[in-house]
């Protein structure tokens, strides 16, 4: 799960109280009208439950001790060389369910980002006001594609169906006491197969020392979204396979290309 997504994240108020000291003492004022309690809001709807599983011989580690647990799960699907390549593997389990809330949002949390950096800069043509993308960008991205080809998506829902109660304990403790994650999974899943496939080189500005997109359409996209842009459309194309087969290993509903 955790490669697909990548590619596949309440105040406190203070009450002041007084006392108004009359000058004189007056009549008691009548209590005001008892006020209508107000309406319960209904609990939040889960859309996309996770199947039970079957009882298992080992228990789940608590959260706080699943870093192991976690590790074994992704050198086990990727190997340990992989593993060591891409991953950050402290607290993985807030990693994981802070890059997929945050990859619907503008942008991701870097603290708490599951893998390190595309190995490489990002490249452009042109200079000035003429900067365009290069298609050379797109190889950086290519081991990614290919470890995700790698992973059976089966296997892989199974294992995180598995874990899930850790990522939902996770996801209350990020603030959301009645959310469900795996609904923000499917949403963030959702959120990187509308991304749009750009065939054409595209044209960027520089205003500081990042790029940006010019069009500012394309930069008010959601942070997951822009990542399968700038990954170009061939590897953008394998990845939504992928996370089509995943989300209808979640939900058990075909999603046509």
């Amino acid at each position: 799960m955790w490669l697909m997504v990548l590619l596949v994240l309440g105040g406190i108020a203070a009450g002041f109280y007084y006392w108004q000291m009359q000058p004189e003492p007056g009549p008691a004022p009548a209590p005001p009208p008892a006020e209508a309690p107000p309406e319960a809001k209904p609990e939040p709807q889960i859309r996309h439950p996770i199947k039970e599983m079957e009882p298992s011989e080992k228990p789940l580690p608590t959260l706080e001790s699943s870093d192991d647990a976690m590790l074994d799960v992704l050198t086990g699907f990727f190997g340990q060389q992989a593993v060591q390549e891409f991953f950050d593997v402290r607290e993985i389990v807030r990693r994981f369910v802070v890059t997929v809330d945050n990859l619907p949002r503008k942008h991701v949390a870097l603290r708490y980002r599951l893998f390190k950096p595309v190995a490489g800069q990002f490249l452009a043509t042109g200079e000035g006001d003429n900067y365009l993308t290069n298609t050379d960008n797109f190889r950086r991205y290519k081991s990614y594609v290919l470890l995700s080809d790698a992973v059976d998506a089966r296997k892989l829902v199974a294992v995180y169906t598995r874990f899930y109660p850790l990522f939902q304990q996770e996801y209350v403790n990020l603030g959301y006491p009645k959310g469900y994650f795996n609904d923000r999974l499917v949403e963030a899943i959702d959120d990187l197969l509308a991304a749009p496939e750009i065939p054409s080189a595209i044209k960027l500005v520089r205003p500081k020392v990042m790029y940006l997109f010019a069009d500012p359409a394309l930069e008010e996209l959601s942070a997951g979204q822009k990542i399968m842009i700038r990954m170009g459309v061939e590897n953008a194309v394998r990845i939504k396979a992928r996370l089509r087969e995943v989300r209808q290993e979640l939900t058990g509903q075909a999603l046509q290309p």
